[in-house]
């Protein structure tokens, strides 16, 4: 009777302890290809600001402008084209066009940011700008002058 009384007490007890060392895992995060850990729960954010603080005001030629992000190995993770417009209704900075944008899978690697223009009949021209691996929020503040 002894013996059936500690079997049973073992066998609690080695179930108890298979159930606490699998329930009590943490997910662990590493750096693996390149990537810093992300963080669950808090999403990467671009903050894209396009305005301007010269006057423009009689330039007429039309411009289009594309927001992008990219990893470090220049794919693209995100791209936006803003609807084309004339140079002189680039707003100022009172008014400026603000466009906030998750990073696509809260990718935690240095990533290029910014913005790709075209002016109609000039040719094309960029703003870039990075964000920090493991950043969890830039402003990418373009003047265009």
């Amino acid at each position: 009777m002894m013996t059936m009384k500690y079997l049973a007490t073992w066998s609690i007890l080695f179930i108890a302890i298979i159930m606490m060392g699998t329930a009590c895992k943490k997910p662990t995060t590493g750096h693996t290809a390149g990537k810093t850990p992300d963080t669950p729960g808090v999403p990467r954010k671009i903050q894209f600001s396009l305005y301007t603080d010269r006057d423009f005001s009689s330039d007429n030629k039309n411009i289009t402008f594309t927001l992008f992000i990219q990893n470090p190995a220049s794919q693209v993770l995100w791209d936006s084209v803003l609807t084309p417009m004339k140079i002189k209704e680039i707003p100022d900075l009172a008014h400026k066009l603000v466009i906030e944008k998750a990073v696509p899978g809260n990718d935690g690697s240095l990533l290029k940011v910014g913005f790709r223009y075209a002016i109609e009949n000039v040719g094309i021209s960029w703003y870039f700008d990075s964000s920090s691996a493991g950043e969890n929020f830039k402003i990418v503040d373009f003047n265009f002058r």
